[in-house]
């Protein structure tokens, strides 16, 4: 089993270059008027090229039991988590202006894309990064239907329609493909430029999740931790959530690449890519970044914890 230094080891890089993108940001390198630019190429290129290499020709995904049970858990354990972290800011004090739907959005959205990826393709290999790519789907709908809903109150068919997005239908043509068993006829050239675009997938969205990430960093230095905010969104994404999912993960009837994938998202700490939404629906902003700042600073030491304890508990 990993130590705890190796696993540290394993997850630092990955905040490293996030924190190029705040260095970029800081020095005006990258601007925010390229921001909307980026995101288009990477949710609408670069994301749908690595999914497609890691499902087109992937033998876990030929077990119906992962192409079925991957999107229901990964739905499931997020809408699941935004209720209970919404009960839990109503408990804390949070009302409907003070950031009560915002805290529930973001600390019941855990960071399942780019930080997971670089995780489990390293411990665990291309057979559950596959999987992984499924369960995100399921994390895909419960953002756009159950979280936008809570966040903004906009009607089902609003948040439908985000849902059919380029990784969705990347996602939907490789698993064809994989399923038809038509993934090794794929021309090698091809197969060169998905792979190509696919190794920057990760890389473009750490450093635009610094940048935005960085807009909030320098203008209020001093507002970024309220003891509430920041204590609250680390006991629940760090501690409750993260417990209740290695129970799934060990308990829940599922192949052993799943067991692995949810495992991996237990330790994450909240999303990036919901600053973008909470901003966009007129959410709280302030408490949206102290959730991140709280979770992803925690998360450097706690990540490397929970995974050494699921890989121990889950196996």
């Amino acid at each position: 089993m990993p130590t705890y230094l190796q696993l540290l080891a394993l997850i630092l890089p990955v905040f490293g270059v996030m924190a190029v993108g705040v260095l970029l940001r800081r020095v005006n390198v990258l601007t925010a008027a390229a921001d909307e630019s980026l995101l288009r190429v990477v949710v609408n290129v670069l994301y749908p090229c690595i999914i497609f290499e890691n499902v087109h020709n992937n033998p876990a995904l030929r077990d119906p039991g992962n192409l079925g049970w991957a999107p229901l858990v990964g739905f499931g354990t997020m809408a699941a988590g935004i209720a209970i972290c919404y009960y839990a800011a109503r408990a804390l004090g949070y009302t409907v202006g003070t950031g009560l739907r915002t805290f529930a959005f973001m600390v019941g959205i855990y960071n399942y894309a780019y930080i997971t990826v670089p995780v489990v393709e390293r411990l665990f290999g291309r057979e559950a990064l596959g999987v992984l790519f499924v369960h995100n789907v399921g994390c895909e709908v419960a953002i756009w239907v159950v979280g936008v809903l809570v966040l903004s109150g906009r009607s089902l068919r609003t948040g439908w329609r985000q849902v059919f997005s380029a990784p969705v239908w990347a996602l939907v043509v490789a698993v064809a493909v994989n399923l038809t068993g038509l993934g090794g006829q794929v021309p090698a050239v091809v197969a060169g430029v998905i792979h190509a675009l696919a190794a920057c997938a990760i890389p473009f969205g750490l450093i635009l999740s610094g940048a935005v990430l960085a807009e909030h960093l320098f203008q209020k230095p001093s507002a970024l931790v309220d003891v509430r905010t920041t204590i609250a969104s680390v006991v629940l994404r760090l501690g409750v959530l993260t417990v209740l999912m290695l129970a799934l993960a060990r308990y829940g009837p599922f192949s052993p690449e799943l067991k692995h994938v949810i495992l991996v998202q237990a330790a994450m700490p909240a999303g990036f890519l919901p600053l973008v939404i909470v901003k966009h629906h007129g959410g709280h902003g302030l408490v949206a970044v102290r959730v991140v700042l709280a979770t992803v600073v925690a998360g450097i030491l706690l990540i490397p914890l929970w995974l050494r304890v699921g890989l121990a508990w889950v196996g």
